[in-house]
């Protein structure tokens, strides 16, 4: 098994907690890892990205070369659009509907909308609006990856603990709202799949 995941976002929406939830659950298989990761001004709402890299195999580089990626996961939509170059023809894309505009020449939402639904294997959901409904926003890039969690190779249940063993310091409501807005992107992902 082998999953090369591309994370995309803007400084500050949870890329490299997605990494790391995403590392420590591949790690409790005894999978391979490797990762990437680029800030671009992150501190100032710049583009942040990571290669991500799992497999049952040793992995040679942490580079994902283009056409390869099998997942883009994105807490963030015009970034979903940035990486597509990278994603392979039967990969998925899995990304947040609701922008982060934080350039004055945002691109218009229904053409990044357009543009998304254009993809054979995507799922869009408004992240934000499903964690704001469970009580935390913060949250948002919960639901992005519960979203993801059925084409990453890995079971549910071991995302909920490697979520558990990530924000453990944060206490017990942390964790407990964060394996909410992963189960709710979860079953989003189902159900956006059958249709």
């Amino acid at each position: 098994m082998k999953r090369d995941i591309i994370l995309g976002g803007v400084g500050g929406q949870g890329i490299l907690s997605i990494a790391a939830v995403i590392g420590m659950a591949a790690l409790s298989e005894n999978m391979y890892l490797k990762q990437a990761e680029v800030h671009g001004m992150s501190q100032r709402g710049g583009d942040v990205s990571s290669n991500l890299r799992i497999s049952t195999q040793p992995i040679a580089s942490d580079l994902i070369p283009l056409g390869k990626a099998d997942l883009i996961i994105s807490v963030e939509p015009m970034e979903s659009l940035r990486y597509l170059p990278y994603l392979s023809p039967d990969g998925w894309l899995i990304t947040n509907t609701k922008p982060f505009i934080n350039i004055n020449n945002y691109p218009d939402e229904q053409d990044i909308k357009a543009e998304i639904v254009k993809l054979k294997n995507h799922v869009a959901l408004d992240a934000d609006g499903i964690a704001k409904d469970l009580g935390s926003v913060r949250s948002a890039n919960m639901v992005v990856l519960g979203a993801a969690v059925p084409f990453l190779g890995i079971e549910f249940d071991k995302m909920k603990i490697a979520i558990a063993k990530i924000f453990e310091s944060k206490g017990e409501k942390i964790v407990d709202v964060n394996v909410k807005a992963l189960t709710a992107g979860y079953e989003f992902a189902l159900d956006y799949t059958k249709k």
